[in-house]
C-alpha cells in the first residue's frame, strides 16, 4: 500500500493531476474491507502534500459522469512514459484510473524532486490512522520494558506457504493444503511448483526452527526479547515449539496487548499489519525471515531513520548449512556460528547506495533484479554533511 500510494502521488505530480484519496485492495487474500482512513491519517495526508500535490477526498460531483480512462500504467515507467503517453489523455478525458499501483514508477533515473517526493509520502505523509498509532507505540513502549528487543518479520502464514509453494518441514496434510489453496487462487499466476527447488534457491521464508538456530548463531542470548510480526502462523505452536524453546520471551501483539485492545483492528489485516509495522521500525533490531513487500518497507524505513539495524538473512546461502546441520555434518556450535556470522557481517544495514540490476538481466527482469526504491532510499532522499554524514530529508 505505501509504495503503491507513494508512486501515485509522484504520477500525480508528472501529470499535473488532482489526487483522489486511493482505494485500498478489499478482493486480496485477506478479503480486507478498510477504507484509506481506516489505517492512515487521511487529514494529516492531504496537509502534509499541500505544496506538492492537491488531493481531494472523493471524486467531485461535476466529475462523476465525466468521460474516464483506465489505465494500467506500465511498470517502472519514467517521466517520458507518463508524459508522452499518459498526459495527451487529458485531450479527451477528464479522469484517469489507475488500475494497478503497485510498481509503476522507475526505481531509478528519476528527477530529485520526484525522487524526494516519493520518500516525503513513504516515509512521513502516510502516518498510520491516530488509533492504530496509539496502539502500536503502547505494543512498543510494552516490548520495550523487557530490554532492547528483535523485531523478527516471520512470513510463515497460510497465504505466504501456499502462494511461494514453500512446504519444507511441513506434514503431507498442511502441503496438500497449501496445494489446494494455490491450485484455487485464480489471480495467483504460478501453480506448479518444486518446494525443495524453491527453497535451495533462498525463494522461500525460513522456518520457525531455522530462525532460532539462525538467532543463536549470530550470537543473541536466549534472554533477548523477541517480537513476532506477523499474521496467525501456519500450523499453530507445533511449528513454534523450537523458537520458544530458544527465545522464551516471545512476544506478538496479541500477547502484549488485551482483546478488548485489539478488538477495533483485529477482523483488518492491513490494520493488524500496521501494528506490526510501528514495533518493527521501532524495534532494536529488525531482521525478516523473508523479502517480501513489508520487510523491504520497514528495512527502509529504518534507513531513513538513521540506519537502524537491521539484519537480512542471505536465505540460499542458509539452507545449505541448515541442511548439514540435519544431516549431521554439521554441528551447532562456534563452526557454525563464525560462519554465519561472517556472511551477515555486511547484511546489517549499513549505509550504501542502492543497488543497481543485476549483471545480464534484460527486460522486465532487469527491472525486478534491482534494489527497490523504498527498501533503500539512499542517496535521493539523504543529504550529505561535511563530515560525509547523511540525514534523511
Amino acid at each position: 500500500m505505501r509504495a503503491g500510494i507513494s508512486d501515485m502521488v509522484a504520477v500525480a505530480r508528472i501529470l499535473n493531476a488532482t489526487l483522489i484519496i486511493p482505494e485500498l485492495d478489499k478482493k486480496s487474500f485477506w478479503l480486507d474491507k478498510s477504507n484509506f482512513s481506516d489505517v492512515f491519517d487521511e487529514e494529516h495526508f492531504i496537509r502534509s502534500l499541500v505544496n506538492d500535490v492537491k488531493v481531494e477526498k472523493r471524486l467531485p460531483n461535476e466529475l462523476v459522469k465525466a468521460p474516464k480512462s483506465v489505465r494500467h500504467f506500465k511498470s517502472w515507467s519514467g517521466v517520458d512514459y507518463y508524459q508522452d503517453e499518459i498526459s495527451p489523455l487529458w485531450e479527451h478525458r477528464q479522469v484517469i484510473r489507475a488500475a494497478k499501483s503497485d510498481s509503476r514508477l522507475a526505481n531509478n533515473f528519476l528527477p530529485p524532486d520526484i525522487q524526494k517526493l516519493r520518500c516525503r509520502v513513504f516515509f512521513q505523509a502516510l502516518r498510520y490512522a491516530p488509533p492504530i498509532e496509539a496502539l502500536g507505540n503502547l505494543l512498543v513502549e510494552r516490548m520495550k520494558s523487557f530490554g532492547p528487543y528483535i523485531a523478527l518479520h516471520l512470513r510463515y502464514e497460510k497465504d505466504m506457504l501456499a502462494f511461494s509453494g514453500c512446504t519444507y518441514g511441513l506434514s503431507q496434510t498442511e502441503s496438500d493444503e497449501l496445494t489446494s489453496i494455490r491450485e484455487n487462487t485464480t489471480y495467483w499466476k504460478v501453480k506448479d511448483i518444486d518446494p525443495l527447488e524453491q527453497r535451495s534457491d533462498g525463494h522461500c521464508p525460513l522456518t520457525p526452527k531455522e530462525v532460532g538456530i539462525f538467532l543463536s548463531a549470530l550470537g543473541y542470548p536466549s534472554s533477548t526479547p523477541v517480537y513476532i510480526a506477523a499474521g496467525e502462523i501456519y500450523g499453530g505452536e507445533t511449528h513454534m515449539i523450537d523458537l520458544q524453546s530458544r527465545f522464551p520471551i516471545l512476544m506478538n501483539k496479541e500477547k502484549l496487548a488485551s482483546a478488548e485492545e485489539l478488538r477495533p483492528f483485529s477482523q483488518y489485516a492491513s490494520q493488524m499489519a500496521s501494528l506490526d509495522y510501528i514495533v518493527s521500525v521501532e524495534s532494536d533490531v529488525f531482521i525478516p525471515s523473508y523479502s517480501g513487500n513489508m520487510a523491504r518497507a520497514v528495512a527502509g524505513h529504518r534507513r531513513f531513520h538513521g540506519h537502524r539495524k537491521t539484519v537480512i538473512p542471505d536465505r540460499k546461502a542458509l539452507v545449505r548449512l541448515f541442511d548439514k546441520v540435519d544431516s549431521g555434518l554439521l554441528d551447532e556450535g562456534d563452526a557454525l556460528s563464525q560462519r554465519i556470522a561472517e556472511m551477515h557481517r555486511k547484511r546489517q544495514g549499513s549505509p550504501r547506495k542502492r543497488k543497481g540490476p543485476v549483471s545480464g538481466t534484460k527486460g522486465s527482469d532487469r527491472f525486478r533484479s534491482e534494489e527497490a526504491f523504498y527498501e533503500n532510499p539512499l542517496p535521493d532522499c539523504f543529504c550529505q554533511l561535511k563530515d560525509d554524514s547523511a540525514v534523511s530529508i
